[in-house]
């Protein structure tokens, strides 16, 4: 309770900054965020079955809040505070309701209530100071850091990851970090970053220098992240009338340079015709298990978010239809290469306002027991969202 009145506090201290009459100074203040609420039915496979029943119903409901105060010319403060509360009938497995964060060096989580059914928590997930130069821009504080190219999967992102499978999250958690671009010339440039995490005891560093050449969009990157040497780079850009990306990296402890691994993606996306989108993407993880009986000792890492998945050869193939200017459908198909397990995750979106959309989707695993995916519920959801 102490906890959360000091969020309110700083909420107040906050709002308390900005001037009553904006012709008297340039301090402005800018809000938005958006409602969602997220029904869904699960069944959950009878591995898990221990105190539980198998089908249940889950509700999750996130409202976030987004203000940014424009202090002067470049400088602003932003604030991303997220309120999620969950209602599931039964208790769910441990990886599926854990929330763990990495890369940050101060909880900013609060539960406020915390029972066997109900459970309501908010927290900040971004809150930085931004300063825009000329000649670059500075950032301080907990900030999205987006790194590579892929659509599905990002190796070089190591900041903050998202895995696939994740349909109820839309975004990367935010990093405790200081970064620092420096704009070389036109679609030239470079940054460093420096991250503090586990209460400071903790920290990774990296850089990235990003031009275009040849008409594709290229880039190198480097650094040090949980006590592994880390260099990649990526690239995107246009085959024929195709759109071709990759991207890759790798990593090898500090301790022991022969342990150490590999990972890339490469894909393509085509715009088949004026309403229909594919997509195909090929990951290597080499950092995956060849041998499915070891599966079960990564579960602590995946719910982690130390790893997003467990072997080493993945393809997704997706398609999005326009049905009509105010719907569109999509299906997506996400294939463990090694075990044959996978997911198939189809979905229709409605805008029904300018400004909120309806939809339904699904995530319906397929795979044989002991596999990757045999592991996960089946999903279906309704997603309402509404944006402000």
């Amino acid at each position: 309770m102490k906890m959360a009145l000091c969020a309110v506090g700083a909420w107040f201290m906050f709002l308390a900054l900005v001037p009553g009459n904006k012709a008297d100074a340039q301090v402005e203040l800018k809000f938005s965020g958006y409602a969602l609420d997220l029904p869904v039915y699960q069944r959950v496979k009878s591995w898990f079955l221990l105190q539980t029943k198998r089908d249940q119903a889950l509700n999750i409901t996130r409202i976030r809040l987004r203000p940014t105060l424009w202090l002067w010319d470049g400088g602003r403060i932003s604030l991303e505070h997220e309120i999620t509360a969950w209602y599931h009938s039964a208790a769910l497995p441990g990886f599926q309701t854990a929330v763990i964060t990495r890369r940050q060096a101060v909880d900013l989580t609060w539960n406020t209530i915390d029972e066997s059914r109900l459970s309501l928590r908010h927290f900040v997930d971004r809150l930085y100071f931004r300063q825009n130069f000329d000649f670059g821009s500075v950032v301080i504080g907990r900030q999205r850091i987006s790194w590579g190219t892929g659509r599905i999967w990002n190796p070089t992102d190591l900041f903050n990851p998202i895995n696939p499978a994740s349909f109820d999250k839309i975004e990367k958690d935010g990093a405790d970090a200081v970064s620092f671009k420096y704009y070389l010339g036109n679609f030239t440039d470079v940054e460093v970053v420096y991250n503090a995490e586990n209460k400071f005891k903790s920290w990774n560093a990296g850089f990235r220098f990003r031009t275009n050449f040849l008409e594709y969009d290229v880039s190198v990157m480097g650094g040090y992240f949980d006590k592994r040497y880390v260099a990649g780079g990526d690239f995107a850009g246009n085959l024929f009338e195709a759109g071709v990306r990759g991207e890759g990296i790798v990593s090898a402890n500090r301790d022991d340079l022969s342990d150490n691994y590999v990972k890339f993606i490469l894909g393509v996306d085509y715009q088949l015709t004026s309403s229909l989108y594919s997509l195909v993407e090929y990951h290597y993880n080499g950092e995956g298990e060849t041998d499915r009986r070891r599966y079960i000792l990564l579960f602590d890492r995946l719910s982690q978010g130390a790893i997003l998945n467990f072997a080493r050869n993945y393809l997704f193939v997706q398609g999005i239809f326009q049905l009509h200017p105010l719907v569109t459908s999509g299906l997506g198909v996400n294939l463990n290469m090694d075990d044959g397990s996978g997911f198939i995750a189809p979905s229709v979106t409605w805008s029904s306002t300018e400004n909120s959309e309806l939809g339904v989707g699904g995530l319906l695993a397929f795979g044989a027991e002991g596999t990757e995916y045999w592991y996960y519920p089946l999903a279906l959801y309704v997603k309402g969202q509404w944006y402000f």
